[in-house]
């Protein structure tokens, strides 16, 4: 447990290397922070800090930098403390969002962007999963008598739709049967209702050829749909950084924007934390490769329903700024 003044000085020196990320000695301390102790007090607090694991340093001439432990401390800080709690950070840029788009693939894309410009990071927007989106209604639309339109509307209003072929006439009669016994079926479920037992005990129970090719159809159709709904914005932005100035620091970050695999671990756990970011530094990332890097990350939506908003930037971010936009992102998407 730190001191008040021990706690300050730690505060200071993140601060400070946020901002030029240089290490960072007592003097700059002194001179640039209002710490009101002496300039000696401030080296003996740097050596405490170096001893307790919060800061290291680089070379013996050099001043010092924060560990992962050393953030650690300072988010838990600026959490613990309130400091980060205003009800509606970036006011202007929620507003705006929620203003021009009309549908969720377009706020999805509009708030990674506007998250991207407020941090200079990797923005990441994940739609809510469609498997576990409740089903409003489905259409069957006849485009000719061998070729059939699904439509798929969800309780949250997205709209999916599937082009189907059939090698015979297909009546518009039985058409109309297939969509009433569908609707009357899966309204109000989800995909993820419709497990494989599941699937077998309707297709047991309704001896209708035609409802059990649908079926598949609207299976694969929301799967299909459901890979690929995430915005990646701003790797560009993490290029122009010190931490990512070589090709092998940027590496594991372009992994992760090429492989879901890695984005999933990579955000585990957001999805409980409620209205609440998750933050992990560096070494706390459950992937290895990401143990440079920092994540904030947070869910919308409530239940079933939720997403995932992100920033993935260096251990050296501006925790504040970054909690403060992902909040902002949260906010704009949950009516989304």
């Amino acid at each position: 447990m730190l001191s008040d003044r021990r706690q300050r000085v730690l505060c200071a020196l993140i601060e400070e290397y946020i901002r030029h990320a240089m290490p960072v000695g007592s003097r700059t301390l002194t001179e640039r922070y209002s710490l009101g102790v002496s300039p000696a007090t401030v080296r003996n607090d740097l050596s405490a800090l170096e001893e307790g694991g919060f800061i290291f340093q680089p070379h013996t001439s050099a001043g010092r930098v924060p560990t992962d432990f050393g953030y650690r401390a300072f988010v838990d800080d600026l959490l613990e403390n309130d400091l980060l709690q205003e009800e509606n950070p970036y006011p202007e840029v929620v507003s705006q969002l929620r203003q021009r788009a009309q549908e969720l693939d377009e706020l999805m894309e509009q708030t990674s962007e506007a998250l991207m410009r407020l941090t200079n990071c990797l923005s990441i927007v994940v739609a809510p999963s469609l498997l576990s989106a409740r089903i409003r209604q489905i259409s069957l639309i006849s485009l000719s008598p061998r070729r059939v339109l699904l439509v798929v509307v969800s309780q949250d209003g997205e709209v999916l739709n599937r082009q189907i072929g059939f090698e015979e006439y297909v009546d518009a009669q039985d058409l109309a049967k297939v969509q009433n016994l569908m609707n009357m079926t899966f309204s109000g479920k989800t995909i993820d209702d419709m497990g494989t037992g599941a699937q077998e005990d309707m297709f047991a129970s309704v001896h209708n050829p035609l409802f059990q090719v649908l079926l598949e159809e609207l299976i694969v159709c929301v799967r299909e749909s459901d890979d690929g709904r995430s915005r990646r914005t701003g790797l560009s932005s993490l290029m122009a950084m010190p931490e990512f100035s070589s090709s092998s620091s940027l590496m594991p970050l372009m992994r992760l924007m090429e492989h879901e695999d890695v984005l999933w671990s990579a955000l585990d756990g957001a999805e409980g934390e409620d209205d609440q970011c998750l933050v992990r530094i560096g070494t706390e990332n459950p992937v290895p490769e990401l143990s440079d890097v920092s994540v904030v990350a947070g869910r919308y939506g409530r239940g079933e329903s939720a997403g995932i908003v992100a920033v993935i930037g260096p251990t050296r971010m501006d925790y504040g700024s970054v909690i403060r936009a992902v909040r902002a992102a949260q906010q704009a998407l949950a009516d989304g």
